[in-house]
């Protein structure tokens, strides 16, 4: 999710490199959106690595990385960053309004971050966690991922390539494929590569899609909306 910011635009397109405020009068990055950009990234990684470590499923663009990824035998934030330089230079040519600092950034160490943070929980001896601390997971990982992405929207720096793909395909069909349905076609889409890769490479379903993958689809609009009109409130 990564990088699931643009399922919760609307459709409407970011304001970055088009003239509306990412750079202030001295040609400088706004340091309060930067850093809130930054933050937000660091809590998408955590949210995507404690979805991973519930076992209950993850979102929709992380399922199918985490399919292909296994049966190649790669570790996930390679492929993922491969995936989202083969995107972001087809957003580039036909939706590059999308593309600011917060798109490389998210691109980059999204994937490298939930590695190392599954990485480090497991090197600590958690293994195989009961249902109890899964549940846990899953609910840090929703937390995490939600103010990560109101944070990271807030802050209106760039949306990680494949959160472009449904202007992309919305675009293409002149508007007469709606953003909101061409968002669930391309997370339909992924979430049934990844689960086709995953079984053929005979890994543990449950990994990639369950119910996180569910709670992640229906309950994170709520609390990304809650949470960005409280950072809406404290900037005032």
């Amino acid at each position: 999710m990564s990088e699931m910011t643009g399922s919760r635009t609307g459709g409407k397109k970011p304001g970055v490199l088009n003239g509306q405020g990412v750079l202030n009068g001295q040609g400088m990055l706004n340091g309060q959106r930067v850093l809130m950009m930054l933050v937000g990234i660091l809590l998408i990684g955590m949210g995507v690595a404690f979805y991973r470590l519930s076992l209950f499923g993850v979102d929709s663009f992380t399922c199918m990385n985490l399919g292909i990824s296994g049966y190649l035998g790669m570790l996930f934030g390679n492929w993922q960053l491969i995936v989202n330089v083969f995107l972001l230079i087809i957003v580039f040519f036909t939706v590059r309004h999308c593309i600011g600092l917060g798109t490389i950034i998210n691109m980059v160490f999204v994937g490298y971050l939930a590695d190392f943070l599954c990485w480090a929980v497991k090197a600590l001896g958690i293994l195989a966690p009961g249902l109890f601390m899964r549940v846990g997971f899953l609910l840090l990982g929703t937390l995490a991922l939600s103010l990560g992405c109101a944070l990271y929207m807030e802050a209106d720096l760039g949306i990680a390539p494949y959160d472009s793909v449904a202007f992309i395909i919305t675009k293409g069909t002149r508007e007469k494929v709606a953003f909101r349905t061409a968002r669930v076609m391309s997370d339909l889409t992924v979430v049934l590569v990844g689960v086709g890769f995953c079984l053929a490479a005979q890994g543990e379903l449950r990994e990639i899609v369950g119910l996180g993958t569910v709670v992640n689809a229906l309950g994170s609009g709520l609390l990304i909306q809650f949470f960005r009109e409280k950072i809406e409130r404290m900037a005032q």
